[in-house]
């Protein structure tokens, strides 16, 4: 097909994934997947197609079978071009450790986890994740990049309350399991013996585990410049819509985060502001929603209809540049606040609820991202700056905008925590937050 423009990317990612439960690993598995995703744009018409079938014979398949579909494809007006010939600002952030990861590395870190918990039942995963990936085009932008990640989640439970803790690293030696199985088993023996408290408008804290879940939700429904584009987003560019305290950036490039240095359209990626103390920036942008806006890729091209997705987005914690967090930063503090950056937040509350995660969190409005949710993992009663009593589950019914406007930031915790991201190699990195208001509609009797 001479008269084709094509871009070709080829992805090989090394998952291993250990897991446990009842205090004992009950399974190991691993796998290397090669993924090539081909897109064609001819004579008006584009298509996208993916094989993870590698043979010379089945790629010639392949190719004629995409060219075959882009004939009977509809007319693309909306068509960007292909991404022209850039320099990649890294390779990528890949430790050799991980890549190198073996069985017993992960193994080891369950154990450290378990023998920390003191006893308490306890299950998880830790895995190890390595990703290679080339890219080229017929405009001439040809780059290779490679990152990798460890991560770890896990909970330790005792006959009625649970703790929880999850951490992500670019380096094999910061994932400390000891340390997070004594910050799960500490918040759930801090659970015992929950009440209940009526529903209503609470000051908060949120740990990172909680504000990863608002990091999502912005990433996927607040931050795209295709929602922008589509007026489904509350973002304004220039105008303050959150506290000034509040700066949110897209950064894979910056040394030891985990993501690749280019999207799937061989864009470079680059460390993106989105919020900048409060003020509306921009959203991220691919190709396609790029011109439609009438300004440029940012790097995040997200695949498919799903338009531009922030993979790694940080809130800046308070008082520092953003540097992800190492083993040196977190001090551990007897209790439920788990370490002392959030010990410090609740120190500044009169009266509110820490927060340890959310669970099963929904979009009831997309354009104000008002999302309903449960707390989970452990929930406490704040009093006078000191933690007084464990609570029952809440539901709340929060605009997560709102919840970050003007005003409405009572502290940003000083250190950042990557937090792992289940859908693709990359990772949230989120301080801790204390909140003016938090909306919950719920308790555990209704």
């Amino acid at each position: 097909a001479p008269n084709a423009e094509a871009e070709v990317l080829v992805d090989t990612t090394n998952l291993a994934l250990t897991r446990f439960a009842n205090s004992m690993i009950h399974q190991n598995v691993a796998d290397e997947t090669t993924t090539v995703r081909l897109v064609a744009h001819v004579d008006g018409r584009t298509v996208t197609a993916t094989t993870t079938v590698t043979g010379d014979d089945a790629l010639h398949g392949f190719v004629d079978r995409t060219l075959d579909s882009a004939r009977l494809a509809p007319l693309d007006p909306g068509w960007p071009g292909l991404a022209p010939a850039a320099k990649l600002a890294t390779e990528g952030t890949v430790d050799d450790a991980i890549a190198n990861a073996s069985p017993a590395d992960r193994a080891d870190r369950i154990r450290a986890f378990v023998d920390a918990a003191g006893g308490l039942t306890t299950a998880g995963y830790c895995r190890t994740r390595h990703s290679r990936a080339a890219f080229s085009n017929s405009a001439g932008q040809a780059v290779c990049g490679a990152t990798a990640e460890i991560a770890m989640d896990g909970i330790a439970r005792t006959a009625s309350s649970d703790g929880s803790a999850r951490h992500a690293s670019a380096y094999l030696s910061e994932l400390d399991g000891a340390k997070l199985g004594a910050r799960a088993a500490a918040k759930a023996r801090a659970g015992d013996g929950a009440s209940e408290l009526p529903p209503g408008r609470y000051e908060v804290v949120l740990e990172p585990t909680a504000v990863a879940d608002v990091l999502q939700a912005l990433a996927m429904f607040g931050f795209d410049g295709k929602a922008v584009n589509e007026r489904r987003s509350f973002l304004a560019a220039g105008e303050q819509q959150m506290d000034a305290a509040i700066t949110f950036v897209d950064d894979a490039v910056s040394p030891g985060m985990i993501g690749l240095p280019f999207d799937d359209e061989g864009t470079p990626r680059r460390v993106t502001p989105i919020i900048e103390n409060g003020r509306t920036v921009g959203p991220v942008q691919n190709r396609r929603t790029a011109r439609e806006a009438g300004t440029e890729s940012t790097g995040n091209s997200g695949g498919g209809v799903f338009g531009a997705f922030a993979l790694n987005l940080m809130l800046r914690p308070s008082g520092r540049d953003g540097a992800p967090a190492g083993a040196s930063d977190v001090s551990e503090v007897d209790g439920p606040a788990a370490d002392s950056t959030i010990a410090a937040l609740v120190a500044h509350v009169s009266r509110g609820i820490l927060v340890t995660d959310h669970w099963y969190t929904r979009v009831l409005d997309p354009r104000t991202l008002v999302m309903t949710g449960l707390t989970r993992n452990g929930v406490w009663l704040i009093e006078n700056g000191e933690i007084t009593q464990p609570l029952r589950n809440f539901r709340f019914t929060q605009s997560y905008p709102q919840a970050l406007g003007p005003g409405a930031v009572l502290g940003v915790g000083t250190h950042a925590r990557a937090v792992p991201n289940n859908y693709s190699v990359a990772s949230f990195r989120c301080p801790a937050l204390h909140l003016a208001s938090w909306n919950f509609t719920g308790g555990a009797s209704g």
